[in-house]
């Protein structure tokens, strides 16, 4: 895909925008690959650290403790101020707080580096929608978006493959140390790539941003939160959980469960570029917008859901394979569509603050199911109920979506 030729080109040439927009997919999948590594990390670092299911549960939880309440406040910032350089403080911060969580001794100083974890992540998806809702035309909205599913993707799958080798290699702590340090080298070109778009003149509009108060209002706005929530669930338990399952359940060795890992999330990434490439090929032909997104959410959710009690009841590696790239071909369309949909809904003035606060209510599903999970596997000495509950509520996902979801169309605000 040449990312110059989604590009708008409002402020400033389609190429400088094409390579922000390629630099944007590049730090969401930076962002997956160092908020994932807890989940790869796992097999040895709960050993070493004595951690209980719970206790891990509650340590992938403190990210969103954070990161779902700032999206809100991180959102409204994106539709006021300089979004390039709040981009550059956040990966900064997240970077740092990954390369220290490869020093901790101890379950509260890990909470408290997720914590600035998730305090660093809140920038990506309301910066990147923002500028995406400003300098992306629609019939190129589901390419630029698919870049971003497919980056969502393919950073937990770089993220279980590289770590899968490091662990095995040279056990947990140089995962972290060596994925902070290179989330800071992507620092160096968008710098040169968003220096013409920090000046006022050139940089994402901000004019008459639509006040927070009024977008709370919007009943689809808080319908479009539900939705995000529903299909958060079942993918941060599989991002959590998965590596923990495969190895310490199903008994594979950590360099099986890095390539069955892997496979889910490269699946993933191939069906997001495939369903953004889709989409803006039936909308370039006329077909209804809504109506299309509409319909691939309800049966993308549905997939998932179905999947994820497949891996259960999966017998042999065969079947698990199956299941977990069906998983990652469903969660692949569900991730290019929730953020093609808000931009629909919010438009350019409120796509910052819209986002902010629909990933808010959706990642709040990172606060409860870890800890959920974390409970049910002490409680019980089994996942059943944990991958029932996660396949329930994706199900649930493609009933909201036919259902619930109001008339996609941009809201007058």
């Amino acid at each position: 895909m040449n990312v110059a030729n989604i590009a708008n080109g409002g402020g400033a040439s389609p190429a400088r925008i094409g390579w922000i927009v390629a630099l944007l997919a590049l730090s969401v999948l930076l962002n997956y690959v160092d908020r994932g590594a807890i989940g790869v990390a796992a097999p040895l670092m709960k050993a070493e650290l004595s951690l209980s299911a719970t206790g891990f549960g509650i340590a992938v939880s403190a990210f969103f403790w954070v990161y779902a309440p700032l999206c809100i406040f991180v959102g409204w910032l994106c539709d006021r101020f300089c979004v390039y350089r709040m981009f550059a403080v956040g990966i900064t911060l997240w970077a740092l707080a990954t390369v220290l969580m490869g020093f901790v001794d101890g379950l509260v100083v890990l909470i408290v580096l997720r914590l600035l974890l998730g305090l660093g992540e809140s920038i990506a998806f309301p910066g990147s929608s923002k500028i995406f809702a400003a300098e992306v035309p629609a019939e190129k909205r589901g390419s630029a978006n698919a870049l971003i599913g497919a980056a969502l993707a393919f950073g937990p799958a770089v993220g279980a493959l590289a770590g899968g080798v490091i662990l095995e290699a040279a056990g947990w702590r140089p995962i972290f140390w060596i994925f902070g340090l290179v989330t800071l080298l992507w620092l160096v070109p968008w710098h040169f790539a968003s220096a013409p778009l920090r000046s006022k003149n050139l940089g994402t509009p901000v004019v008459a941003p639509v006040p927070l108060g009024q977008l709370l209002r919007l009943p689809a706005l808080w319908s479009m939160g539900v939705a995000h929530f529903l299909a958060n669930y079942g993918f941060y338990f599989l991002l959590a959980w998965l590596p923990l399952y495969l190895t310490k359940t199903l008994g594979y060795s950590i360099s099986e469960m890095t390539l069955l890992t892997t496979l889910s999330f490269a699946a993933q990434g191939i069906a997001a570029l495939a369903a953004g490439h889709l989409s803006d090929r039936a909308v370039a032909r006329g077909a209804n917008e809504a109506t299309l997104r509409r319909w691939t959410m309800a049966v993308a959710q549905a997939a998932v859901g179905a999947a994820i009690a497949g891996v259960w009841f999966a017998q042999g590696t065969w079947q698990l394979g199956a299941c977990l790239v069906i998983a990652g071909i469903g969660s692949g369309f569900v991730s290019v569509n929730l953020y093609a949909v808000a931009q629909i809904f919010a438009g350019p003035r409120a796509a910052g603050g819209w986002v902010g606060v629909q990933n808010a209510v959706g990642n709040a599903a990172g606060i409860i199911g870890p800890v959920a999970t974390g409970l049910i596997v002490d409680a019980f000495g089994s996942y059943g109920w944990a991958f029932a509950i996660s396949a329930m509520v994706a199900g649930l996902g493609a009933l909201w979506w036919r259902w619930a979801v109001p008339p996609i169309r941009q809201i007058a605000v």
